[in-house]
Parts: C-alpha cells; structure tokens; sequence
C-alpha cells in the first residue's frame, strides 16, 4: 500500500449504511456491558484476576470467525470454501501486491511471514492496552476508568494528523475536542463530594488504588489510540473503504464477462477452478484477524499464566462458584460482540470517527444510572457533557457524508 493510497484511506472514510449503524449500537452496548461485568466481578465478587480474565476474555475471539462464516454458509447456502478462497486472496493482494503478475506463470505464494508478523502486531496491540484496562477497572470506578479510556479518540487524531502527515481540519479538531471536554464534565462535573463522615480514616486508603487505575487507563488510552491508526493502516484491506451491501456478494469465477480486469487475472494467476466470494463479505476480513488475535492470546500468553502465579504478581485460583463462572462467561462474550464490532468499524469509519463514536458509552451509562433511579447524576454540567458528546460525533458523521 504506498503513501497515496494511505491518505485516502485516512481521508475518505464511508458511513457504511445500516449494517453498521446497527453493529454500531451492539458495540456500544457490548462495551457498557462489558465494563460493568468486569468490576462486579473483580470488586464485588471479589474474584480480582486481571490477566486471567483478560487471557479467558481475549482468547475467546477465537469464536467469531467461525460463528461468522457459519452465519454465510447459512444465510446465503454457500459452502464456506469459497469464502476462505476470497479472504485468502484479499489477504494476499493486500501484504503482496507486487506479486500480482502473470508474466512468471506461477500462482503466487501466500505471504505467510508478512501475515505472521501482522498477527503478532495485531495481538501486542491488542494486549497491552487490554491488559491495562483490565487492571484498572479493579482499582478504579468504572466512570473514571470509561471516560479516560474513551479519550483514545483524541490521541487517535493526533497521531492520524501525524502519522499521515495530514493538515489539521478545523471541524474535526473541534469535534474531537468537544468530545474530550463532554467526557470530563460527564464525570467529574456530576460527581459529588464524600460526606465528612464517610471520608474520615478511609480516604488515605481509596486515594492511591484509584489513582493508579487511572494512570494505567491512560497509558492504555494512549495505546489504544495507536493501535487504531496502525490497525487502519496496515491490517484493513482496501475494500474496506467502500461498503457493499451484505446481500450483494461478488461471485467470481474462471469465467464470465462481468469481473473486473484485476479480478479476472488474479482468478488466472491463482488457477481458481470454483467459485470464490471476492471480495470478502462485509466484516468477515476484520473477524478473521480479530480471531487470529484470540488464537495468538490463547497460545502465546498462556505461559505467563503459571509465571504470574509462581512469582507472587497474581495467584492463580479458579472461580470459587457457578456465578463467578457465569460472570466471566458473559464478560467473554460482551468483550468479543465489542472488539469484533469495533474493528469492522474501525475498517469502515477510520480510527477517529469510530473513538468519538464509542464515546457515546458513557451517555448511555449515564441514562441507564437515570433509568435506574440514579437521578442525582443529573446535573447542568452532566446534561451538556453528554449533549457535547452527541453533538461531536454528529459533526463527525455530518463530515464524512460530505465526503462520500
């Protein structure tokens, strides 16, 4: 992918249509739920494991590709083969352009080293910020540790600006840091000072736990802020910027008149004798290498299982009882309905637009504390935070339809 290609990808991104407004809402249904599982179970079930529970949580990506290409075969009866055949293709095209010519008469190679070294990348990138966000959760309240975590989408734009080497834009500076500002008056301009009561011995000790969770959710906010613009850049596939309809699949074959020249020579230079889905259908490119991450997780981080427990950093013990288990279960699931869905939409929005978008998290924590009888959240700063929130994300999604 060379540098033009970069700039357009940064600069065009598309609304994706209402497959991924709907995945849009599941997101962001799935990271609120996510984020209060993990500290009820750390905090109130005391069943307080970070890496295990990031390990259990992370290796369990492994699941959605599967699920995703079963849902094809079913939906549209069509083996899997040649969905595989097409991502397979798609992946090649992408880490190995050059290789697209039929003048040496040979199928091109698969670029097995360059897709290995993606895949561990993709799993540093995933983990660090991960692993961070999993300890904090435990010392932090869940409002601090969302709201700081969700200012990854101004880091985001910083490095997009400058990885991309691209001009600052107004609107989008403005959206972003509206945005910044939301969060900040949502959290901090609702909350309410400790009665002096309550404060008394125990402020020494509930000062320096959530501290620390929040330093360590800044760091991972950072992280995560740069795994989003290198994700774009180096893992989606160009296909990715222009959104096709689920319902509309390209079916290719050895022969016919309607493919494009590209696609029509690459079936040629592959010697492709069945059909084959090209390209992928949408997301299932995403959920592949967000499976590969969990079956990295899954077979590279277990050792430190046993290293954690033997040097004292965090004793290993099983869940103490069947809703421990359930607990952690239904964390697994949230955390892959979230990751899987947020990098579909990374591909489709770019990091900038989807942070500011996964923003709107703490709105909906914020109602939800409404629904549930929490009316002393309400207050002036609260209600403009959350507005400013809303706001942001529509300029945002105002100026990428404008460049549709």
């Amino acid at each position: 992918m060379n540098g033009g290609d970069d700039s357009r990808i940064a600069a065009l991104p598309h609304l994706g249509g209402k497959t991924a407004v709907i995945l849009f809402v599941f997101t962001l249904s799935a990271f609120v739920a996510e984020s209060q599982l993990t500290h009820y179970v750390q905090s109130s079930l005391g069943y307080r494991q970070p890496f295990f529970l990031f390990y259990v949580v992370h290796s369990a990506f492994l699941i959605i590709f599967p699920l995703h290409l079963l849902y094809l075969a079913l939906s549209t009866r069509t083996p899997p083969r040649p969905f595989l055949r097409g991502l397979l293709l798609a992946i090649r095209r992408h880490l190995a352009p050059q290789s697209q010519s039929l003048l040496t008469g040979q199928p091109a190679q698969f670029p097995t080293f360059k897709f290995f070294r993606l895949s561990l990348g993709l799993t540093l990138g995933a983990t660090a910020p991960g692993l961070l966000w999993f300890s904090a959760i435990s010392l932090a309240p869940v409002s601090d540790v969302t709201a700081i975590w969700n200012t990854n989408a101004f880091f985001a734009y910083v490095i997009t600006v400058k990885l991309f080497k691209l001009g600052w834009e107004v609107r989008k500076l403005a959206a972003v840091s509206i945005a910044t500002l939301g969060v900040l008056a949502v959290i901090y301009g609702g909350s309410q000072e400790p009665d002096a009561s309550s404060a008394g011995n125990s402020s020494l000790l509930s000062t320096k736990a959530p501290l620390t969770g929040d330093l360590l959710t800044v760091v991972a906010s950072v992280g995560y802020g740069f795994y989003q613009v290198l994700y774009k850049r180096y893992a989606t596939l160009p296909s990715d910027l222009e959104f096709a309809s689920s319902d509309a699949y390209t079916r290719a074959s050895a022969s016919g008149d309607e493919f494009s020249e590209g696609v029509f020579e690459d079936l040629l230079e592959d010697q492709i004798d069945v059909d084959t889905v090209y390209p992928p259908p949408f997301g299932l490119h995403a959920n592949f290498l967000t499976a590969i991450v969990g079956l990295c997780t899954f077979t590279l981080l277990s050792v430190f299982i046993p290293i954690l427990h033997y040097s004292g950093v965090e004793t290993f013990r099983l869940p103490p009882n069947s809703l421990v288990v359930l607990s952690i279960a239904s964390i697994a699931g949230t955390g892959v309905i979230f990751n899987a869905g947020f990098m579909i939409l990374l591909g489709i929005w770019g990091p900038i637009i989807a942070s500011v978008g996964n923003l709107l998290t703490i709105v909906l924590v914020f109602l939800s504390d409404i629904l549930l009888g929490g009316t002393d959240v309400i207050t002036v700063w609260s209600l403009m935070g959350a507005g400013g929130i809303i706001l942001a994300f529509g300029i945002l999604v105002y100026d990428m339809s404008q460049r549709r």
